[in-house]
């Protein structure tokens, strides 16, 4: 979370605002006019997530790769597990692009206003960390199909399981 005492609350267009707050948390990122690009460390992998903003259409889209990439024999399990996966979601959903085999997480917003739409720090807050959020309970679901000779079903089982306690 941030420190929000030192964070810039104002609204700001959709682009601005994604930079403020990846700026805030030292996160290295590159901009360009209607697209951010940032990497982010997580407990699995390195994420790059992606916000590109279509101002004429009012909507923001925001990708998150955690870093997967799906061999062609591995693609029918992959996209099974990815069905089952996003029976789990409320927002946004996976997919797997078929000319790379890249795994993703996506999630569009609309931002609509009379000034071309701003994003507010929660709205920024919301598909940032609900990206990241996803992408670190899924990945292991990933892992288990394309390296541990899981079916989708036994992977999502045994990522699903809720610890008790601690060690």
């Amino acid at each position: 979370m941030l420190d929000e005492a030192e964070f810039d609350r104002e609204d700001a267009a959709p682009i601005d605002m994604l930079e403020r707050y990846f700026a805030a948390h030292g996160w290295s990122h590159e901009r360009e006019d209607d697209e951010i690009v940032a990497k982010v460390k997580g407990s699995w992998t390195e994420y790059e997530l992606r916000a590109i903003w279509r101002e004429e259409d009012g909507v923001l889209q925001f990708l998150a790769f955690p870093d997967v990439r799906v061999a062609d024999e591995r693609r029918v399990s992959i996209y099974e597990a990815i069905g089952l996966v996003n029976e789990q979601l409320w927002l946004g959903h996976f997919e797997l692009w078929s000319s790379s085999g890249i795994l993703l997480y996506r999630h569009a917003a609309m931002i609509e206003g009379e000034d071309g739409g701003n994003l507010t720090l929660e709205q920024a807050e919301l598909l940032v960390e609900t990206a990241i959020d996803e992408c670190e309970r899924f990945y292991p679901v990933f892992q288990f199909v394309l390296w541990g000779g899981k079916t989708p079903t036994e992977a999502i089982a045994a990522a699903l399981i809720e610890t008790q306690g601690e060690a």
